[in-house]
């Protein structure tokens, strides 16, 4: 595997990324284009997504991520996820001037990444990866919802700690009934970021798959806004929102080559 650093234009600002590239003969012609969520560089929080770069591309595949306008290395203004069309846009040209013999490419996003990507209505890309969409309103950033609090009750329940704690009395019933109670109550209407993210990805023709870690309450609050139905999602039992536990990084890590293995 080799790695390679590059510069290249998004409107009037100068963009940096980097590539991976396999060895030799065996490189495929599909590609990962990494997007990076919040206000991550591209290396990811820990270099995770830089490591998680280099496997992909040990495995055959050229990987290409970048800092958008206003993070890391980038010039220009940050504009946040919502604001970054151009960005996605300007990084999937550049990885085909880079690798002129790539026929598909699959774009991976977590967080407000993966809403980006189907804001963006994932122009340009084959198939899209969308992990633990961002689906609050601004002011709604810190509502907890119903899904997410009857896995933390599960989870608690579980624990024969937990359990101890519970029939010692070591537990306030007060809290106990009123998370209950969020348990049990409606998930909320849909937000208008939802909504918007819904319609861009219909203009999606590509293929798509949505991946949740069970223990995010990103993940989670996605999932009460989105048919659970939907055949396309894939959960991760025990993961949080990262995938930092190992056996979540070796699951990401197939959910990925297996999207690049379709044809």
């Amino acid at each position: 595997m080799t790695r390679q650093h590059i510069r290249f234009g998004c409107e009037a600002d100068t963009l940096v990324g980097t590539l991976d590239l396999p060895d030799g003969e065996a490189a495929s012609q599909q590609g990962l284009l990494i997007v990076s969520g919040g206000n991550e560089i591209r290396s990811g929080a820990f270099a995770g997504q830089s490591a998680l770069a280099q496997q992909i591309a040990e495995a055959g595949h050229p990987v290409f991520r970048y800092d958008r306008r206003g993070i890391g290395d980038s010039t220009g203004d940050n504009r946040g996820f919502r604001g970054s069309e151009a960005d996605i846009a300007a990084a999937i040209a550049a990885f085909m001037v880079e690798c002129p013999d790539m026929q598909r490419i699959t774009a991976f996003g977590n967080c407000d990444a993966a809403s980006a990507l189907m804001l963006a209505g994932g122009e340009g890309l084959h198939g899209l990866v969308l992990s633990n969409p961002w689906t609050f309103e601004d002011e709604a950033a810190d509502a907890m919802p119903s899904e997410a609090i009857r896995a933390r009750y599960a989870e608690k329940l579980k624990n024969p700690r937990e359990l101890l704690r519970l029939l010692s009395g070591k537990v306030s019933f007060a809290k106990l009934f009123k998370g209950l109670l969020g348990a049990l109550s409606p998930a909320p209407a849909p937000s208008s970021l939802a909504e918007n993210m819904r319609s861009g990805l219909a203009r999606f023709d590509g293929d798509v798959r949505f991946l949740v870690a069970e223990r995010d309450r990103t993940g989670l609050a996605f999932l009460s806004s989105w048919d659970a139905r939907d055949a396309r999602i894939r959960k991760c039992t025990g993961a949080t929102h990262a995938y930092v536990e190992p056996e979540a990084l070796e699951w990401l890590l197939a959910q990925l080559l297996s999207a690049l293995s379709d044809e």
